[in-house]
């Protein structure tokens, strides 16, 4: 004879599958939802207290399987109008927007740089708190013109797919130090805590054609390269400054790495860049620059004028020798070359410190995070005021350097000999 099953557990099992099914409640198909990868933020041209939004919407099957045969559809679609806020926003576009639009994929938020340089920028940007789904680890990008117009002309030939082409570009930027992470949460922390500069990624879809002609490649910013061929026209270089929440300047890409190298969080890896080739003027030297360790940053900020020593360990390999200097059989020629590497190295660390100290006020090194750590209270930080001790500091960087290997093939043939 089986047993019967009390009612009580029967209860209970039903009760439990029914908490199971439940969470798929307000569960919405893929198609139903217009998702949001970009969004841009602009002045509102006729309002002071409305703004400009732009979405860029991706179409999540467009180029896969589930496309089917219909081959003409779009990858993405851009809207732009008048809102109060990018919250609201979301039901206003759906006037046109037959989908539900979701913030679930938004990667990064652009705003032009007449708008962050505005007062009343940070007034908007801090609505990215409140909605939920706005992830903390999007990107903050600056355009020089119009967002809408940035967004437009963003048409990548090869990545079709505007939310893979958005990850690559920004994950190869901040892996060679090209762009910054420029994490939105970062930017919050930083603008709360009154005391560094964020960076953000800068960026143009319009070249400046009166751009110098420079030996130094680094030194250009989004929009001062020049190319030829059949590409995307927008170019993601340097990185926009931020001071208490609003935009101050922008830096070149080699500021941009520098920046990255001192910082003692953020890194970059197999940095390509040129320097002076200590043996011919006519030539630049091609090499592959990485952290060779932990940066040493040792600050004295309890004395009448604060100081501090950061000592940075470089390891470099040299990929370029068109003086044909035979490095590897030369002792003395490798101790020169290396001097000149810290020579040009702690020189431009040093400008670009001169510059933070007497046109910004500030750095975006992490220096401060740091410096809390020698006061005991959070009173004594905030009688220091780092914004207005930092300019007035004394400040010493050392660059040592290692060599690596210069090339797959170190030896070079006697250019002489060659010529014969």
């Amino acid at each position: 004879m089986k047993k019967q099953i009390p009612n009580t557990i029967k209860l209970l099992f039903t009760c439990f599958f029914l908490i199971l099914i439940s969470g798929c409640g307000d569960q919405k198909e893929v198609e139903e939802l217009a998702y949001i990868i970009a969004l841009g933020i602009d002045k509102s041209e006729e309002n002071e207290d409305r703004i400009q939004i732009t979405y860029l919407i991706s179409n999540p099957e467009a180029g896969t399987t589930a496309q089917g045969g219909n081959s003409g559809e779009p990858s993405r679609e851009i809207i732009s109008f008048e809102a109060e806020d990018f919250i609201s926003s979301m039901n206003l576009a759906n006037t046109v927007i037959a989908k539900e639009i979701s913030y679930d994929l938004l990667r990064i938020l652009v705003v032009s740089e007449d708008f962050a340089r505005d007062e009343k920028f940070i007034r908007w940007i801090y609505d990215a708190t409140k909605s939920l789904e706005i992830r903390r680890d999007a990107r903050l990008l600056v355009s020089k013109e119009e967002t809408a117009t940035f967004l437009m002309n963003n048409q990548p030939v090869l990545e079709t797919r505007p939310h893979e082409y958005f990850n690559l570009i920004f994950n190869r930027g901040s892996e060679v130090g090209i762009t910054p992470p420029s994490e939105l949460h970062t930017f919050f922390r930083i603008t709360e805590a009154d005391a560094d500069l964020f960076l953000g990624i800068y960026s143009t879809s319009e070249v400046n054609e009166n751009a110098p002609s420079r030996r130094d490649s680094e030194q250009v910013k989004a929009g001062d390269f020049h190319y030829k061929g059949e590409t995307n026209n927008v170019q993601f270089a340097g990185s926009a400054v931020f001071k208490e929440g609003k935009m101050i300047d922008s830096l070149t890409i080699e500021e941009t790495r520098f920046s990255i190298m001192l910082h003692p969080i953020l890194t970059s890896k197999d940095i390509l860049a040129t320097f002076p080739d200590p043996f011919n003027d006519e030539y630049r030297i091609t090499a592959r620059i990485n952290k060779d360790g932990e940066v040493s940053t040792k600050m004295n900020l309890h004395s009448a004028t604060p100081s501090i020593d950061v000592s940075v360990p470089i390891l470099i390999e040299v990929l370029t020798n068109h003086s044909m200097t035979n490095y590897p059989k030369d002792d003395d020629k490798r101790k020169k070359l290396k001097e000149s590497f810290e020579q040009t190295l702690e020189e431009k660390y040093k400008k670009l410190i001169k510059k933070t100290q007497e046109e910004y006020g500030s750095e975006p090194f992490g220096w401060s995070i740091l410096a809390r750590k020698h006061f005991k209270t959070i009173p004594d930080w905030e009688k220091f005021d780092w914004m207005k001790t930092y300019p007035k500091m004394d400040i010493n960087v050392s660059v040592h350097v290692r060599l690596g290997k210069f090339g797959r093939q170190s030896d070079l043939p006697n250019l002489e000999e060659v010529r014969d």
